[in-house]
């Protein structure tokens, strides 16, 4: 296996790995207000978080930036808790242009701080390569595949509930959201650093 496919694996395994449940709660509160037939403005939102994730991932791990680890660990709950917090207050008929832009700030602003996050697993991996170049852009494509195959299978699952089972589409949405801010509300009080 090449220096590129195994940092891909590493990415995608890392991003999809349920120990990784936090970022895959966010990755799930940030599209559930969403419908399969807005997969091109979900796709959008997807990549400016992981544009966010990569820059940030990029700074930390050359070590142009530095933020102590356990502020980071409590910020990831806390973007968590705002992106489902935010979908209480969506209008269930769809997301207009306006929000998604919004979304799509605040996605990129967030996917730096959960690069944060990751960049120490990654240093832990880097330190043995003679380039860090290949090594992170497969980590980071990894990553995005990770993320289109999680929301996905959101989508997929949403699909199947509001349109075989004729579930309520703000249900969904409620039910997601419900549990982000539970788990994230618990996170950020283990988590809290001061």
């Amino acid at each position: 296996m090449n220096i590129f496919q195994l940092y891909l694996h590493l990415g995608i395994n890392h991003i999809a790995d349920f120990r990784s449940y936090d970022h895959i709660l966010f990755i799930t509160c940030l599209c559930a207000v969403y419908l399969f037939k807005q997969w091109k403005q979900i796709l959008v939102l997807i990549t400016a978080f992981t544009i966010g994730h990569t820059t940030s991932l990029v700074l930390a791990t050359m070590k142009i930036i530095v933020f102590p680890l356990p502020v980071i660990e409590f910020l990831i709950p806390v973007t968590i808790f705002i992106t489902a917090f935010w979908n209480l207050f969506l209008k269930s008929d769809g997301i207009n242009i306006k929000t998604h832009w919004v979304k799509y700030i605040t996605a990129l602003f967030f996917g730096l701080i959960h690069g944060l996050g990751f960049s120490n697993y990654l240093q832990t991996l880097l330190g043995k390569e003679s380039s860090i170049i290949m090594p992170l852009f497969s980590f980071n494509v990894g990553i995005e595949i990770g993320q289109i195959i999680i929301v996905s299978i959101i989508l997929i699952v949403s699909y199947i509930l509001t349109s075989w089972f004729k579930a309520a589409r703000r249900d969904w949405v409620l039910i997601f959201s419900g549990a982000g801010l539970g788990v994230s509300s618990t996170l950020m009080i283990d988590r809290f650093p001061w």
